[in-house]
């Protein structure tokens, strides 16, 4: 017993739709995602057998049921069977219309007088898909004139203009809820109460060990002081987390362990401290920091050095 769409096509189909869903699903960028999970391949693997077995039994109850008809119920069902299906029926008709070409045995109403060396011409009209489509290419031309050579609408350049312009704007938009994007070119200072809030949360469990809840400073330094080992300010603070202090010595690298949202809180959190009065204050270490928005006159002068984000070297 024959069938529409053989196995060989079905079979095929239906494995590529439900590959095509797991890839979906299971997104690995430009690797399919069978390559990344060896279990992936196995179900894939186990989904094709399925289908073929599925494909088996069908074929075989309908193989069944089939002898089971009589001769008049066979003939019958082989013609239904054999009947052009309506869609390939209504495309063949499309394309004929489309293309305008008489039967074979028409084309002797069509033949010119022209004959050379036994050639005949035929005066075939022109395809209706062609001429439609010059009719509508005279009608965007029209279109086209009027909109931009008698409207002055947006050019090509113009519209590129505020396509960058409007993405611009939904760029910054993004970037103001996926704040793992900051980096230390782009940190700011967090004033949010709950970034701080947060970024306590994180010195609490992280920090307290080396600095102290109040940031006096123990193994690690002193918080509260002006003076700092690797540059004070949000983006030297943001880099000395996320790196890690000094080589051989000094403070872990954090980025690890913390996302770059979370560094930036912590980072915030710590400059709360500046101006404070620990318990226990350890000792200065460090130069004197002063912000490169700093007025000259400001830096006492028995400062022989301050570090800022760009070093500015003083004599008296």
């Amino acid at each position: 017993m024959k069938t529409r769409i053989p196995s060989w096509i079905r079979v095929p189909v239906v494995f590529f739709i439900i590959f095509a869903i797991t890839e979906n699903v299971m997104d690995y960028g430009d690797k399919f995602a069978f390559i990344e999970e060896p279990l992936v391949a196995l179900f894939l693997v186990l989904v094709f057998l399925i289908l073929v077995a599925i494909e088996g039994i069908v074929s075989a109850i309908n193989n069944v049921l089939y002898q089971s008809l009589d001769d008049a119920a066979k003939t019958r069902y082989d013609a239904k069977l054999n009947e052009p299906s309506k869609l390939l029926s209504w495309l063949k008709t499309t394309y004929t219309k489309l293309v305008g070409t008489k039967p074979i045995e028409e084309e002797h109403d069509l033949v010119l007088d022209h004959n050379y060396d036994g050639i005949k011409e035929l005066d075939n009209d022109l395809p209706p898909w062609w001429l439609y489509g010059f009719y509508a290419s005279i009608v965007f031309a029209a279109i086209y004139l009027a909109r931009f050579h008698v409207f002055n609408g947006d050019n090509q350049y113009e519209e590129l203009e505020a396509e960058i312009a409007q993405a611009e704007i939904e760029i910054e938009a993004y970037k103001k809820t996926a704040k793992d994007l900051v980096d230390f070119n782009t940190v700011t200072v967090l004033t949010d109460a709950s970034d701080l809030k947060a970024g306590q949360a994180i010195f609490e469990t992280n920090c307290v060990a080396c600095h102290k809840a109040d940031g006096g400073g123990g193994i690690g330094p002193n918080l509260t002081d002006k003076h700092w080992i690797l540059g004070g300010g949000i983006k030297n603070i943001f880099k000395t987390v996320a790196e890690g202090g000094r080589d051989g010595k000094g403070m872990i690298a954090w980025k690890q362990s913390l996302k770059p949202s979370e560094i930036a809180q912590v980072a915030s959190y710590v400059l709360q401290f500046q101006g404070t009065t620990p318990a226990e204050p350890k000792a200065a270490e460090g130069d004197i920091w002063t912000s490169e928005e700093a007025p000259i006159e400001d830096i006492p002068t028995e400062v022989m050095e301050v570090k800022t984000d760009s070093v500015i070297t003083i004599e008296e």
